[in-house]
């Protein structure tokens, strides 16, 4: 690419993420996009004009995912389906899912102008929903794709104010039979391009992170139960702290952890206690737990043997313990032959790249299983995401960009 045209998509890369930014944008300068809020509608139209601008085909499916296709010229063609999710967490960055998605856009604009019609059929997808900021619920639009989440997954689902999920949903205008039923059966893989959310590639002086594998995850809730007493005349001996026990299973956890695996990761990020009065021994401790590895028998080990582990301790403190399993997402392995791909393609342009896991959980992980899927990424400034400080430069984008292109047009040209 000419260093002309390079300049150009620096421009329209830089426009295009100012541009979406705008829809749901805080005062602090970070999004809030939540699932079937106005600022959501707004994005999902916005780009959906864009989409036709650029002369794409568009169409929702029933839940408010938004595609916009380039028709290939082979009857009959499976659909090579690229992007990301448009919604945000509160107050979260205009890279997360956003980028994904622009760079689909302006990847399939150029590939058209470049090399016109493909063979095969080439879709950019605005998922409508991955965070779960707005309703307990994530994967929402992958999941509906895939066919592993369905509408009976939300009956008696809320948000923070009392809103049905439903009711949302249907105002916004989705989830009537009006669209498309969302479940695909044409597609010949998933590609999306993400920010790194972590700060290895900056840190390592790597343009793309090659992902093999996304990390299974298992999340905890763990209750220690005591006796509350008096704190200024119940002798230490006779106490049944369970702040104090719970103490201790915190440490065990996290130092576990740090001797299993270099890659195992243990955080114990939520805690409440009762009757959390200053002098009043705790009568009860819950804390979340999030243990994630790419590999299941390391999980699994880790699991059986910690947690026998934390029933000793409690049984020590004259406690008693209930662990209650909520989230248990099982490794998911990225497409070996797409991966192949773009290693091939980032040696010959000479691209410093890294092969890693994403600790994080993305869309991509639901395709994983569905249907050869590859996940890059491009590095995150300081490694902040999740944030308005969220920032991401320009040059990195356009190589991922650049990259994509270089992808699709091996798939579809």
């Amino acid at each position: 690419m000419e260093e002309k045209e390079s300049s150009a998509l620096f421009i329209e890369i830089e426009q295009m993420v100012e541009w979406l930014a705008q829809f749901g944008r805080s005062q602090s300068g970070g999004v809030t996009r939540l699932l079937y809020t106005d600022a959501w509608q707004e994005a999902q139209y916005a780009l959906k004009k864009k989409m036709e601008q650029l002369g794409l085909i568009t169409n929702f499916d029933d839940v408010g995912n938004l595609f916009g296709r380039l028709k290939g010229t082979q009857e009959d063609a499976a659909t090579i389906l690229t992007g990301s999710h448009i919604d945000t967490v509160r107050d979260g960055g205009k890279y997360d899912g956003a980028y994904g998605i622009i760079a689909a856009v302006i990847a399939v604009q150029l590939l058209r102008e470049q090399y016109g019609t493909p063979k095969k059929n080439i879709e950019v997808v605005s998922l409508c929903e991955e965070e779960g900021s707005r309703f307990p619920m994530t994967y929402w639009g992958s999941g509906n794709i895939t066919g592993v989440k369905s509408f009976d997954d939300i009956r008696d689902i809320k948000d923070s104010e009392e809103i049905q999920f439903e009711e949302a949903m249907n105002k916004a205008g989705f989830g009537r039979g009006k669209y498309l039923r969302p479940n695909r059966k044409d597609l010949e893989c998933f590609l999306e391009l993400h920010i790194e959310q972590g700060i290895v590639l900056e840190k390592e002086e790597k343009a793309v992170g090659l992902v093999s594998h996304i990390v299974g995850q298992r999340r905890y809730n763990v209750t220690v139960f005591g006796e509350s007493n008096h704190a200024g005349t119940t002798p230490m001996m006779w106490r049944k702290d369970a702040m104090y026990a719970a103490a201790e299973l915190i440490q065990a956890l996290i130092g576990r952890g740090k001797e299993t695996a270099p890659d195992l990761v243990v955080t114990v990020g939520q805690i409440s206690i009762k009757p959390n009065i200053a002098n009043v021994i705790p009568k009860e401790v819950t804390f979340s737990v999030d243990i994630r590895h790419s590999e299941e028998c390391v999980l699994d080990q880790f699991c059986d043997e910690v947690f026998q582990e934390l029933e000793l301790i409690a049984i020590k403190h004259q406690t008693k313990l209930t662990i209650h399993n909520w989230m248990n997402e099982k490794p998911v392995k990225m497409s070996e032959k797409l991966n192949h791909l773009s290693e091939k393609i980032l040696e010959e342009e000479q691209i410093p790249y890294k092969w890693m896991t994403s600790g994080a959980g993305h869309d991509s992980q639901i395709f994983g299983s569905f249907c050869p899927t590859s996940l890059l990424f491009v590095p995150s400034q300081n490694g902040i995401s999740h944030s308005p400080l969220e920032f991401s430069k320009t040059g990195d984008l356009e190589i991922g960009i650049k990259v994509l292109m270089k992808i699709l047009y091996e798939l579809a040209y």
